[in-house]
């Protein structure tokens, strides 16, 4: 893992205004991630999870405080500059994968390309490279309706790969999918950032699947109450873990 900060995060608070009401799910936040970390952000519903990841991922703007990608504070950006970093920098990863159902895998992850204005041999190209990266060889030109669940996620996976952005989020990935396919989507998770050095933020609230993850957090109350770095423990999940640990 470098010592090259890919995030910071810094004093930030959101605040939505709810009638007469103010709602904050995020108080005063600090947090750093270094490029090749792989974190996990778990907490009770309404912890403030997916608000956080949406103002990593540039969709959703702190009321306080400073949020910088690299050495970019992007708190105060116009949105066409937003629109250029969630497109070049940042790569999403999806509980419902988000495909276009009349496109077939390969030019699902070419569209990624294409809106980055890369030429068609250069997509196609690496889109094929990606799809057989994630196991997907022989499946390019099926659409998504012809995939499983699990397919689905690795095409999804592949075009948050496609621009080669400095940080992959990814929110609930493996919410919709049955035991096998869960334990395949971390695995590959796992494998982009122990071999490849890719920086992921899961957003889970699913104990098993945050226990491959190098670090984790828990978030109650709008603050991070615990950060926990050690060694994940990859073992137990490897050797199959039971429905019921997946689904309690």
């Amino acid at each position: 893992m470098s010592n090259e900060f890919v995030l910071k995060i810094e004093n930030l608070t959101k605040t939505y205004s709810m009638g007469k009401r103010c709602v904050s799910p995020l108080v005063d936040l600090d947090l750093e991630v270094r490029k090749g970390e792989f974190i996990s952000v778990m907490g009770p519903s309404g912890s403030g999870k997916t608000t956080l990841l949406n103002i990593i991922g540039c969709i959703d703007r702190a009321s306080e405080g400073r949020v910088f990608l690299g050495e970019v504070d992007v708190a105060g950006l116009s949105e066409s500059r937003l629109c250029k970093i969630r497109r070049d920098r940042i790569g999403f990863v999806f509980q419902s994968f988000n495909l276009l159902s009349y496109l077939n895998a390969r030019e699902n992850v070419e569209l990624a390309m294409e809106l980055a204005g890369k030429f068609g041999g250069q997509r196609r190209q690496r889109a094929l490279e990606l799809l057989s990266m994630v196991g997907l060889s022989g499946r390019e030109q099926h659409r998504p309706a012809r995939l499983s669940q699990g397919e689905q996620q690795r095409v999804a996976i592949a075009r948050a790969l496609a621009n080669e952005p400095a940080l992959i989020l990814a929110d609930e990935p493996t919410g919709n999918l049955d035991v096998v396919n869960k334990q395949e989507i971390v695995r590959l998770l796992v494998d982009l950032n122990e071999r490849r050095g890719t920086t992921i933020i899961v957003v889970t609230h699913d104990e098993a699947v945050a226990a491959q993850t190098r670090r984790m957090m828990y978030l109650k109350d709008g603050k991070i109450l615990e950060k926990n770095n050690r060694q994940a423990n990859r073992g137990n999940f490897d050797e199959g873990l039971t429905r019921e640990v997946f689904e309690k």
